[in-house]
């Protein structure tokens, strides 16, 4: 099969665009800044509201985060079930603590989580619970991820923050 200059042409063109995609986005997941692409199209709309306090972005050590069913700048209310993942050693006895904090990081609400898979590992745990948002004053907020410290230590200390929008 022979192919004219313009067919080359137009598949060395096509290939360089695949390859050069495949290396930006590779880069963008392995840099610090990949907490972007967990922003959801639906939650972009929401930044300008985040941006009056909250920061648009998971913070924290966010590196352990593997999953959380909450997305970041989403409007959250009443009872919300969650689910999510996270390495790195945030449990103890079963038990994750789960936080709601106002735009300032101040502790509004404690609530805890419980392991769904075996939680005496650094590896991936799952784990599962539920928020009320209830009577909570509404806004930009955060869903914090804890680990619960058995040492007391605050060196040992470790979360992740979510930012929501309470409405």
């Amino acid at each position: 099969m022979h192919y004219n200059s313009n067919t080359k042409l137009y598949i060395t063109v096509l290939c360089a665009f695949i390859i050069i995609t495949g290396f930006f986005v590779g880069h963008m997941i392995k840099s610090d800044n990949f907490q972007s692409i967990y922003l959801s199209e639906d939650s972009l709309a929401n930044i300008s509201t985040i941006d009056k306090g909250a920061s648009p972005y998971i913070l924290g050590d966010k590196a352990n985060l593997v999953s959380f069913s909450v997305k970041p700048g989403e409007q959250v209310n009443g009872i919300v079930s969650y689910n999510g993942a996270v390495s790195g050693a945030y449990f103890f006895e079963a038990n994750i603590l789960i936080n709601v904090l106002d735009v300032n990081k101040k502790e509004i609400k404690k609530s805890h989580a419980n392991a769904t898979t075996d939680w005496m590992t650094a590896g991936p745990v799952s784990f599962e619970g539920k928020l009320d948002f209830t009577s909570l004053p509404k806004g930009p907020a955060y869903i914090e991820i804890h680990n619960d410290n058995a040492s007391g230590l605050p060196e040992n200390d470790k979360n992740i923050l979510i930012p929501v929008i309470i409405e």
